[in-house]
């Protein structure tokens, strides 16, 4: 009974975890397109290349440390080095004079992000029942996507207290949103438990082939056609500026999908430990294409505010439901490699934020 409550706990404070990770980073990716521009003066090309090597960066690592966190049989270790990583980077924002600096301090950014994303997922998974792991990843979604809705909230405020220098009120930002992601460090480190494991560790750095077949094969290959297929949501930013919507107002439009969408993943989650995370997904997919339809006819500013609600139900019956798949899918023992494989797949359309994507394309 004692084990089945700490790893319980395990799976509430991965959550919140994952908040003041995803707090941190939203407080500060919605100021990086202008900081770049009209701090640092950087052109499109440079900013382009910026974000380009990050996107690549957190590809690789997010399967490298999957496949890292399998042969070490250590996980842990490399979910705190990643956030660990994450928090110098976001903090060192505060010291960049340059594009070499600014590179350099984002790529160290990058590198944390990517490491953490599949052991933790391990984590998660490792310490869910079976028959819960619905409802796990649904709180890990719920948290991580309320980070995203009360970062740029966060952010907001600040720069209205901070109006004496943009520069400053920048600058102040990256260091309070560093500290943030600190948070992240320090709860890993004192309140995270992994499973004590005698098995022996793999000297090489292989994937293991076993996982590419079967049925996680036939699940990896799908969710990869998707994605490629599937626009990146930065896109909807222009088809609702397009219908009428003011750009001031496209921030809150997406902070309410952020905040629909924390609230479903736990219901979602736990509908699908009941009747099926198959059938969860197809339900999620279906609601996709009547979204996207529904975009390609909308005409009116009302339109994009339901259209937006609904995205955010499509989200929480796929993302955290999608993940708890996976644990089903293979052996604990590679669970590390397949979550990397997943995040890396997915995260092919979705690295580069919203509000850099505005910038590239509309300034």
């Amino acid at each position: 009974m004692e084990g089945n409550n700490k790893k319980d706990r395990n799976v509430v404070v991965l959550g919140w975890v994952a908040f003041f990770g995803g707090l941190s980073q939203d407080m500060i990716s919605p100021i990086l397109p202008t900081f770049y521009s009209q701090i640092l003066g950087l052109n499109k090309s440079m900013i382009g290349l910026i974000e380009g090597s990050i996107t690549t960066i957190v590809s690789i690592f997010k399967i490298l440390s999957g496949i890292i966190s399998d042969k070490l049989r250590k996980r842990k270790s490399i979910v705190f080095l990643g956030y660990l990583l994450s928090a110098i980077g976001r903090i060192s924002l505060f010291f960049t004079r340059g594009p070499a600096s600014v590179l350099s301090v984002r790529l160290i950014d990058g590198v944390g992000k990517g490491l953490k994303d599949a052991p933790r997922d391990a984590l998660v998974a490792e310490s869910s029942n079976k028959k819960r792991t619905g409802f796990s990843f649904g709180l890990q979604r719920a948290l991580d996507t309320l980070g995203s809705f009360v970062g740029p909230l966060i952010t907001a405020y600040l720069l209205m207290r901070f109006t004496q220098s943009r520069i400053l009120s920048y600058r102040n930002i990256f260091i309070i949103g560093g500290v943030v992601a600190f948070i992240a460090v320090v709860l890993v480190s004192l309140f995270v438990v992994e499973k004590s494991g005698k098995e022996k560790l793999q000297a090489d750095l292989k994937i293991d082939l076993s996982i590419l077949k079967g049925k996680f094969l036939l699940f990896f290959i799908t969710m990869l056609i998707f994605t490629l297929g599937n626009s990146s949501d930065a896109f909807l930013i222009l088809r609702a500026e397009n219908v009428g919507v003011s750009p001031a107002i496209i921030p809150i439009i997406i902070a309410m999908f952020n905040l629909l969408y924390a609230a479903l993943s736990i219901p979602s989650g736990i509908l699908s430990d009941k009747i099926g995370r198959v059938n969860v997904i197809r339900l999620g997919w279906f609601i996709y294409a009547i979204t996207y339809i529904g975009f390609a006819l909308a005409n009116a500013q009302w339109h994009i505010w339901i259209l937006y609600m609904v995205y955010g139900i499509y989200y929480s019956t796929t993302e955290g439901i999608a993940k708890s798949l996976v644990t089903h899918l293979v052996s604990e023992n590679i669970r590390g490699t397949a979550f990397g494989l997943y995040n890396a797949s997915i995260g092919l359309n979705r690295d580069l934020s919203p509000e850099m994507f505005q910038h590239l394309v509309i300034n």
